[in-house]
């Protein structure tokens, strides 16, 4: 009889570990893998979120920078990592939705591998020309493409990107024929656009404001539903007659799919509070990243299934393999 009440009780402990561990949560510092170079936008916002979970928490957040394979190692690190809430992953558009579509080998699978914990920012895009370009509007540029089929030329940070597959989004809507230049970086385009050996760019909002604010470059449109605050007399996409054209490029926190549920709403938690937060809020726009409101578990998951099926059909007919 004593043997069995031992058993039951060491049984009870047992199964008692993880809900007291999960109470006691974060009792070591948690990295948080960033799959981009130190000092880039990715980073710096990454560094942002990573500093507000350390103060909500009370521990210490260190950030991990693991560059490569457009994001692939660094969520193949994060992806193999204990689920245990002490290793998080900084993801973006690409990592979760784009790559899978475009290599046919990877070493995670965002849907299997991980679980997204929020969606921080969404960030439009803005079609941008060089002043050269005699277009104002969208209908202007459209009209004329047509009239110099193949001659102009669209800058990008690398096949296979947002910012590339962006254009060709345009392309695809517009029926107009541009040329792509893929460039190493989103800067060395940029460069390029302003001296004029590319006429156009569809660039991230935190990257166009500078030289847009600066009258270097004219912006013809923006992506997002509604205008833009820092660019209220440019209209978006669907003023200009295109409302299919959903281009955004969203930045979230996610972390190993088996994190248990408990250590997850922890976390949740921390960051929904972080997309309330006034102040943390506005170092984001200041900075160029519109932050989100927090969103439920359905809805994050809507949101990421909704930019899926917009990317499917472009890099289809793209017929795109970056293997």
């Amino acid at each position: 009889m004593n043997w069995l009440k031992l058993s039951a009780l060491a049984c009870s402990l047992v199964c008692a570990a993880p809900q007291a561990h999960a109470a006691e949560y974060p009792v070591r510092p948690i990295k948080l893998v960033v799959p981009y170079a130190a000092g880039g936008p990715t980073d710096v916002l990454g560094r942002m979120v990573g500093e507000y979970l350390a103060r909500d928490l009370k521990q210490t957040v260190v950030v991990e920078n693991k560059a490569g394979a457009q994001g692939a190692i660094g969520a193949e690190a994060a992806a193999r990592s204990e689920p245990d809430g002490y290793t998080l992953f900084f993801t973006a558009a690409s990592i979760f939705v784009l790559n899978p579509m475009l290599y046919k080998k990877l070493p995670y699978d965002p849907v299997k591998d991980f679980r997204l914990l929020a969606l921080v920012t969404d960030l439009p895009v803005v079609m941008e020309v060089h002043p050269s370009v005699p277009a104002k509007t969208v209908a202007e540029f459209v009209a004329y493409a047509k009239q110099h089929p193949g001659k102009l030329n669209f800058g990008s940070a690398g096949t296979g990107g947002t910012i590339h597959l962006a254009g060709e989004m345009f392309k695809q809507m517009a029926g107009v024929d541009m040329v792509h230049v893929a460039y190493k970086g989103a800067g060395p385009a940029l460069t390029d656009l302003l001296s004029g050996n590319i006429q156009l760019m569809f660039d991230t909002l935190g990257t166009a404001l500078p030289p847009v604010k600066g009258g270097l470059l004219r912006p013809l449109a923006v992506s997002s539903a509604q205008r833009i605050p820092d660019l209220p007399d440019v209209p978006t996409m669907t003023e200009s007659g295109y409302p299919d054209y959903g281009v955004s490029v969203w930045y979230g926190v996610s972390a190993p799919a088996k994190l248990p549920d408990d250590i997850a709403q922890k976390l949740t938690t921390s960051l929904n509070k972080a997309l309330n937060d006034d102040a943390f809020r506005a170092s984001l726009d200041k900075v160029g990243f519109p932050p989100l409101r927090p969103k439920g578990q359905a809805e994050i998951d809507s949101f990421v299934a909704t930019d899926r099926a917009r990317w499917a059909g472009v890099i289809k007919a793209l017929n795109i393999s970056l293997d």
